[in-house]
């Protein structure tokens, strides 16, 4: 079974600059520490004296060593060091500027003390413009930092400090916030965005430190470190090419190594509030999406999957909602149970929980040996709504197992993977509550399917209000799937929204609970259905559109919706006019099921049943 790494490089290519006589271990070693690849550059100064083309014998020269430093990665770095292309100039530094315009790495890794004085260049000219993101050592790099820190006061350097940082993936990585006895709301504003993020990265670890000696401050700390990465600073100085007074006081004092960073693109001026969060919420989106998203065919091996299962002694549920699907449940049903429990146990129950179904539905589920459930009829006493949501919440009810996962009945190319695909993470990875699914969407028109339709609800409404007011939830694909999976004990312990909001309002309530991390996405290729009519879509919209308002009062304590409208007025057109319905859509939400009695009461029955069995009971 492949397993998935937690290793998360936001740093793609770093380049480092090689030159005859240039001292490029600590650079070499810092850049192969950060990023995935690394790219040599070397750069052959020419004299002036001298045709260019007289310097072959030294660009050869040049190409050995830097085949030599590509052959000898650090030790216990397995790394891409790659030879990049040999440059001949009388201005090197020039000549790297304009060679990074055409081949712009991610970052650019420069010896604090080497570089400058090899490529003919002061510190300060490096840092007037840098051509790239760049990071200058002061070394000598430690070959495998454990204890990592970073000062940070916000800003757009601190966003690059902490890529720099999680890419190192030390053991101990220490944020370190410092602000000034006399705060001013820049300075609270400034850091508001990045400790947002900070508090959801488990790895991380925050301390705030109130001082006006901040060099002080840090080179203290830096004693009990190995390694310190800070960003120059934000503020215009009168020297405009210093790093600024604290780092330069750190990297020329500290007797820990030190990394500082500097962004290329120019600073705006004044840093607004909105500047100060939006880099530092798109680091933690890349990285959840880097570690979250995972594809079906990683779980395909089912024998292994099933011993993984068992050994955790997990017990896995499928809820299928289903409201006249005669045309596909039983393809559905008999694709997944052959698959799934005949000839793996990876199931340990399937249920049908039906919608009151005019069709045949509810027989055919029956006649495959699936038990079969009206929503409507389950816990009497809470009274029957209707949506998909309400059968959802119901099927926690009737349902045995630590894991539940639930999808549509109306998938007209259903494959085991629609299955296996959202319980293997949950499986394999004790962190995850909540896995998405993500697919191609193909629109069937007609008898014709067109591949670029589907998923209109998601691109013109849930992803951009997602956007907007849960910006870390915006690396969810699909958002709106309907294959999805969860621990009993996370979907138990959340509301349930009875109609279209409930993918919405679940996803938004397991990040509130349980955080970024407790969510994972699976590709499962390619899923074919039955597209929904303009209107069903349009109440949909207006459905989810409530939910998000639902979540947003929750947030700032305050009502909403009570002081707006709750109906759609439909467009309709019969024997040439047009006239308005009103038809009343209303979002409700369900009381997590872990404070029923009911449920609580069954569960304890189940419980015995169980204990008394021996072993979890199966279909």
């Amino acid at each position: 079974m492949p397993t998935r790494s937690s290793v998360f490089s936001p740093v793609r290519v770093a380049m480092v600059p090689v030159l005859s006589g240039c001292d490029v271990a600590t650079a070499v070693s810092a850049a192969c520490a950060i990023a995935d690849e690394v790219v040599l550059v070397g750069l052959v100064i020419a004299s002036s004296e001298r045709v260019l083309s007289a310097n072959t014998k030294e660009a050869r020269g040049l190409r050995r060593l830097m085949q030599e430093i590509a052959s000898h990665a650090p030790p216990g770095r397995r790394k891409v060091i790659r030879q990049g292309d040999v440059l001949v100039a009388a201005q090197p530094w020039q000549e790297l500027v304009r060679y990074i315009a055409v081949h712009p790495p991610d970052l650019l890794v420069l010896d604090w003390w080497s570089h400058p004085e090899c490529l003919n260049v002061s510190q300060e000219d490096i840092l007037r413009s840098p051509p790239a993101d760049m990071a200058m050592v002061r070394g000598p790099f430690p070959q495998f930092p454990q204890r990592v820190l970073l000062p940070l006061r916000g800003g757009p350097h601190a966003e690059l400090v902490l890529n720099v940082g999680l890419a190192l993936r030390p053991p101990l990585l220490h944020a370190l916030h410092l602000r000034p006895t006399a705060a001013t709301l820049q300075d609270q504003t400034a850091f508001a965005g990045l400790d947002l993020v900070l508090r959801q990265l488990p790895e991380v670890r925050l301390n705030w430190v109130v001082t006006d000696d901040p060099i002080q401050t840090i080179l203290a700390e830096s004693s009990e470190h190995d390694l310190v990465i800070l960003g120059a600073t934000a503020q215009r100085l009168e020297k405009p090419t210093s790093l600024g007074p604290v780092a330069d006081a750190v990297i020329h004092n500290s007797r820990t190594p030190v990394i500082v960073v500097k962004r290329m693109r120019p600073l705006l001026w004044p840093i607004t509030d909105e500047m100060s969060g939006a880099g530092a919420i798109s680091i933690l989106v890349d990285k959840w999406f880097a570690e979250n998203t995972f594809r079906a065919e990683e779980f395909a091996d089912l024998h292994e999957l099933t011993a993984i299962k068992q050994r955790k002694g997990l017990t896995v549920s499928l809820a299928l909602p289903a409201l006249n699907e005669e045309e596909t449940v039983g393809a559905v049903i008999a694709t997944v149970k052959r698959a799934l429990m005949d000839e793996v146990p990876l199931l340990d129950e399937i249920v049908l929980i039906d919608s009151a179904s005019s069709d045949r539905t509810r027989e055919i589920a029956a006649s495959m040996g699936v038990p079969v459930y009206i929503h409507q009829e389950l816990l009497p006493e809470y009274g029957a709504r209707h949506g998909k949501g309400e059968a959802l919440w119901k099927s926690l009810y009737i349902t045995r197992g630590d894991i539940v996962a639930w999808i549509d009945t109306d998938i007209v190319n259903i494959h085991p993977r629609f299955v296996y695909g959202i319980v293997g993470p949950l499986i394999t990875n004790d962190r995850v509550q909540l896995v998405k699914a993500f697919y191609r969407r193909p629109l069937r028109v007609g008898d014709k399917i067109q591949a670029g339709g589907g998923g209109r609800v998601t691109e013109l409404m849930a992803r951009p209000l997602i956007n907007l007011f849960f910006p870390e939830l915006s690396g969810i694909i699909q958002p709106l799937s309907g294959e999805y999976a969860g621990r009993r004990q996370a979907l138990e312990a959340i509301s349930f929204y009875s109609g279209y909001g409930v993918e919405t309002g679940m996803l938004i309530d397991i990040f509130e609970k349980f955080g970024l991390a407790a969510i994972a996405q699976v590709d499962l290729l390619e899923r074919v259905h039955h597209n929904q009519s303009l209107e069903a879509l349009s109440k949909m919209a207006f459905v989810i559109l409530q939910t998000v308002m639902y979540k947003l009062e929750k947030r700032f304590g305050r009502s909403a919706l009570d002081d707006v409208n709750r109906t759609m007025k439909l467009v309709r057109y019969t024997r040439g006019n047009y006239y308005l319905d009103v038809e009343e859509v209303v979002e409700q939400a369900r009381p997590p099921m872990c404070t029923l009695p009911e449920y609580l009461a069954r569960r304890e029955e189940l419980h015995c049943d169980q204990t008394l069995a021996g072993a979890p009971r199966t279909n």
